[in-house]
This record gives structure tokens, sequence and C-alpha cells, in this order.
């Protein structure tokens, strides 16, 4: 291909607000809703993550083919056809494949997935899409740009938006790529502390690190301390993000704060939080599969940016075009 084309591929590319609305449907929705319509023991499997992935490609293709068509000149041919389906085909496997690799390596949910047979049915499903964006490209539709006021407007609310999405969607996906946590307690703090025959008491079987996890609606957010031989009131390192969904019918736990231990031995437990009656319980760490499960320990802030990058790209974007309208109404004639 040669400069023009590939100028116009990337024309058609999808623009900010475009993968806003992809990340927006692809990551937080799935998880969101699954964890608005099951029960809170169960977890989101891969493979119905990807539907919403699958279900989204072939509008992403057919926006993408669209443009392509208009952008190249509304022409009745085949050739045109094919060069429409085949770049909207193209561009969305990229989107796909960005996607699988979020649920293969960022957030790994449980269950299995055919990737091949995610692939090459996100092929069909975005030809598809294609041929129906190459014959919407081909009508006399009205194109609306945004304004400068509304992309920053839209670009604002993206960004508070996926601010607030950001955090939420961390926590689920690190709640539903748990591959192992161990329903054994070592001993806790607390009124409901199971396993604890000494209130704030821990007898722990080896040197390593373990977890402090909230009982049920205990705050999040305790100062807890363990003391013992080779510790002299270390602080428990609070996590960032919290998941939690773990346990069983009878009570749920989330996991708060990690501490390490040189030797294994009786330790003591003190946490103080917000509520008098809070419970705690030490745990082995849950071990969270993926990128996710790092993310989990980051600063909050860091998270925010992260999702607020959609958001503040459309700003970017909508100032660079409003900085080019100026300068095409300087320009001399």
């Amino acid at each position: 291909m040669d400069a023009a084309t590939w100028r116009t591929v990337g024309r058609t590319f999808p623009g900010p607000v475009g993968l806003a609305a992809w990340i927006a449907v692809t990551l937080p929705a799935p998880l969101v809703f699954f964890e608005g319509t099951h029960r809170w023991e169960e977890h989101q499997d891969v493979s119905t993550a990807l539907w919403w992935t699958l279900g989204a490609l072939p509008v992403l293709a057919a926006v993408v083919a669209a443009r392509w068509t208009r952008y190249t000149g509304q022409r009745r041919t085949s050739s045109a056809f094919l060069a429409a389906v085949v770049v909207a085909t193209l561009i969305s496997a990229v989107f796909l494949g960005a996607s699988m690799a979020v649920y293969r390596w960022g957030i790994p949910l449980q269950g299995a997935a055919g990737w091949w047979s995610v692939l090459s049915s996100g092929a069909l499903l975005a030809a598809a899409g294609a041929a129906i964006g190459y014959m919407i490209g081909l009508g006399n539709v009205r194109r609306s740009r945004l304004s400068d006021r509304h992309g920053y407007l839209i670009g604002g609310m993206v960004t508070v938006v996926g601010v607030l999405l950001a955090q939420v969607t961390v926590q689920l996906g690190a709640e539903d790529s748990t591959s192992r946590y161990d329903v054994i307690g070592y001993g806790g703090v607390g009124p409901y502390t199971a396993a604890a025959s000494n209130p704030g008491v821990v007898i722990l079987p080896a040197a390593g690190r373990y977890a402090i996890l909230a009982v049920g609606f205990a705050p999040q957010d305790p100062d807890c301390r363990v003391t013992g031989v080779g510790l002299a009131g270390r602080s428990a390192e609070l996590v960032t993000i919290a998941p939690g969904d773990y346990g069983t019918d009878a009570a749920s736990y989330a996991w708060v704060a990690s501490f390490n231990v040189p030797d294994p031995g009786t330790y003591s437990l003190a946490c103080r939080s917000s509520d008098d009656q809070a419970s705690y319980i030490v745990w082995e760490t849950p071990d969270i599969r993926g990128t996710v499960g790092e993310l989990v320990h980051w600063p909050l802030v860091a998270i925010w940016f992260l999702g607020a990058v959609p958001g503040l790209l459309i700003i970017a974007n909508t100032a660079t075009r409003r900085r080019a309208k100026r300068q095409e109404v300087r320009a001399p004639a």
C-alpha cells in the first residue's frame, strides 16, 4: 500500500471515543454485569466474558467499513467492497487480539476458552459487520462531527466514569482470577474469627507471607500489627484494592493486608479499625493469576489514571482538532 492508503487507514482507525466505548463494553461491562446477576460466591468464566467482545466486534467492523467507504469514495464496485471488508476485518482483529490478550494474561478468568475458535468466529463476525458497514457508507447518511464543546464534555464524562470503573474492574477481575485460596484459619482477632482458640493469637506453620482477611462487612483499612519472635509490632501492609468474595455460604472474606514472618511459631495480631466489633482472620495469601494480581497492590492514583486515559485522549484529540481549525482560519488565502 502507498502512503495515501496508509493515511486513509489511519483516519479509518477508531478514534478515542471508539476506543473508550470498546474498552467499556469488553472489560468492565461483563465483570459488573456478572457481579450484579450472580451469587457472590460464583466466579465468572472467561468464555462468558468473551461473548461481550464477540458481540461488539461486528459493530466495530461496521463503523470502520463505513468510515473507509466515505474516505475513499462511495463506489459500488466489487473491489471497493472487498477493500472495505478486508480493512475493517483487519482493524477489528487488532481490537479482538488486544481483548484476548487481556483475558489471557491480564485478567485470566476461570475456565477455558477455545482461543482459536474465538479468533475464527471473530473474523467471520467482523467480516459480516464490515459488509453492513460498507452498505451504510454508500448511503447518503449525513456525517456529524462533535463540536469542541461536546468533545470536551464527553471527554470529561468518560474520564470520571473511567476513574470510577477502573477500581471496580481491578477488584472484580482479581476476584474472578483467583485460582486458589485456602479456607484454613491460623487465628485472628474479633468476636467472629474462626479457628482462633485465643482471640489475637495466630499460630503460623512456616516462615513466609500471610494474608489478613476481613470477615463479612469489616472495614477494609485496618491498622494491623503482628508481634512475635523476631517481630516487634510490625505493621501489616494494606492491599490497595481489596479483592473479596472469598469463603463459603457461612461467611465472606476480603483480602485487606499482608505480612511476613521470619519463622514458624505463635504470634499475636492486633487490628484497629472504625468498627470495634470487626473480625479479621489470617490465611494463606490468595493466588491471583495474571497482571491483575499485581494491580491490586498499585497506588490507587495509578489505577485511577489508567481508567482516566480514554477520557483524557478524547480531550487531547478535541484540543488538537480545535488548534488545527484555528490554524486553518489564520492561514492566508
